[in-house]
């Protein structure tokens, strides 16, 4: 399999995709309105157990809308985690807010242990405003990303969030079919514990829609808040009133048929990922575990190596892409400014970590092949 082209995670567009897309096409419904925009909403909120959901044009606008929703002011700080993707830190700038940066814990996601420390020694809680000692600015809220479909400790989050008055944004975009097994949210999926929380159906995801996002809530007036504001606040939709700014975030009704043929398919995808997952950790390579009492998507492995660079290049030269994880958020230029608390342990994972092929159609023989290569370099 020397001349082998194994990506590192692509769409699987074996449903009805080309069905529904047809329909959509022949009816003339392809842009921001129509039956399968509709249809796919209530069957991701029934599918996380929400009452709503509001389809948008991506994860990042799905961010954004959110934190305009909640209330987040300029001038207010926005704790956030340093190991993620950019996207769910730049709303908090385009919200004029400012982040401050966590380190993460040995799943990737946020470590509740320093949350919880910096809230206490570094900042003053007056019963109403969480004050930030070193800034003088309120802290209004926390950003909590489920890396690769890890879950974070929500349970310890909601508790910090609800003893500092903070609210909870959850980036689930990683994680759409992630769930707690056991503690207080037992059965609850990642993006329906915190106010808000968000999807996203970029191509890498575990069902996509080419690109696209989605807003979940328990509370359906937020949900239907981030809607009016994704349609550019059409107050009349007749006589294009508009008494606020608003925003061309919508998804379009093309999308949302692709989403509604994949999300037929989420738990047979999840299925595979699992599969996949224990053939990779059958043969004796390092993978970062899920956690316990939780039930995974699965989204992303992350190999363990201390020849992480190396490894890249050698998988590449085989056919096989991998990559890092992301490069540190508060070590790029736009955030280097901003106050980073502690940050240790994802130095550590910054520099092991690699992620390998994952794809829902990636086969047995190609996760063999791929076990093949590692273990012969990293011996």
């Amino acid at each position: 399999m020397a001349d082998v082209k194994i990506p590192l995670s692509v769409p699987n567009l074996t449903g009805r995709e080309l069905e529904y897309v047809t329909s959509a096409v022949k009816a003339e419904w392809v842009s921001t309105a129509g039956p399968y925009i509709m249809d796919f909403e209530k069957a991701i909120a029934k599918y996380v157990k929400v009452p709503a959901a509001a389809a948008c044009q991506s994860g990042t606008a799905g961010l954004h809308l959110a934190m305009m929703t909640l209330g987040i002011q300029a001038g207010e700080e926005v704790i956030v985690p340093t190991v993620t993707f950019i996207a769910a830190v730049n709303p908090v700038r385009y919200v004029g807010a400012e982040p401050v940066f966590m380190d993460c814990d040995d799943s990737l996601t946020i470590d509740v242990n320093k949350l919880r420390k910096f809230c206490t020694e570094e900042c003053l809680f007056d019963g109403e405003n969480l004050i930030n000692k070193t800034s003088g600015r309120k802290i209004s809220s926390i950003v909590v990303v489920h890396v690769f479909g890890n879950l974070a400790d929500m349970e310890s989050i909601m508790d910090i969030a609800d003893t500092y008055h903070l609210k909870v944004l959850e980036d689930a975009t990683e994680a759409l079919g992630s769930y707690y097994m056991s503690g207080k949210y037992k059965g609850y999926f990642a993006g329906t514990i915190g106010d808000m929380g968000v999807y996203s159906f970029n191509g890498n995801k575990i069902i996509t829609t080419g690109g696209g996002g989605m807003i979940v809530s328990h509370e359906e007036e937020l949900v239907e808040r981030s809607r009016f504001l994704s349609t550019q606040a059409k107050k009349d939709i007749l006589y294009f009133v508009h008494e606020e700014i608003g925003y061309n975030y919508r998804m379009t009704n093309l999308q949302a048929a692709l989403g509604l043929a994949q999300i037929e398919q989420l738990e047979e995808f999840i299925e595979v990922k699992k599969k996949n997952y224990e053939i990779y950790c059958s043969s004796g390579m390092k993978l970062l575990p899920f956690k316990d009492g939780i039930r995974s998507n699965y989204w992303f492995y992350s190999y363990l190596t201390k020849k992480r660079d190396g490894l890249i290049k050698y998988l590449d030269e085989n056919g096989v892409q991998s990559r890092p994880i992301w490069k540190l958020i508060h070590t790029l230029k736009p955030y280097r400014d901003s106050q980073a608390y502690q940050i240790e342990k994802a130095l550590w994972y910054y520099e092991r970590v690699v992620n390998i092929p994952c794809s829902t159609n990636l086969t047995e023989r190609e996760a063999a092949y791929v076990s093949e290569l590692i273990n012969d370099y990293d011996a």
